[in-house]
């Protein structure tokens, strides 16, 4: 294999490898934090007035970043859920909620985005 100079590396040297992303249309997270500590609620500036046992924090990224508007929508009207951040810039969204609420949401914004909009979606995660 060649360098970006055509030679092939010597042992020892270090090939340089530039990656960069391509605004497309994807989710490229969708995680649930389950029982998440109270901190975590603090340090994102979410409601700690809530029932950490039962609770969830559900966090999102997609692309292009206007999409977490869409799936803002989606989140608020699958069930009862709190919208606790969404950014238009960086496409990131937050809600939280009851357990069930939550895994609720995000499965439905996952499967819009994938079956309506044509996204390429990543497997939900769980913790």
């Amino acid at each position: 294999m060649g360098n970006e100079y055509g030679a092939s590396p010597e042992q020892g040297e270090q090939i340089r490898i530039v990656q960069e992303t391509v605004a497309g249309r994807e989710i490229t997270l969708a995680h649930i934090i389950g029982g998440p500590l109270p901190v975590v609620y603090r340090k994102l500036g979410l409601n700690p007035e809530i029932d950490y046992r039962s609770s969830a924090i559900g966090i999102m990224n997609m692309t292009p970043p206007e999409s977490a508007v869409i799936a803002s929508d989606i989140a608020v009207k699958s069930g009862n859920i709190d919208l606790g951040f969404a950014d238009r810039f960086s496409g990131t969204l937050i809600i939280t909620g009851e357990i069930a609420e939550v895994q609720a949401a995000i499965a439905e914004i996952v499967q819009y985005f994938h079956d309506e909009l044509g996204y390429v979606t990543c497997q939900i995660t769980k913790r």
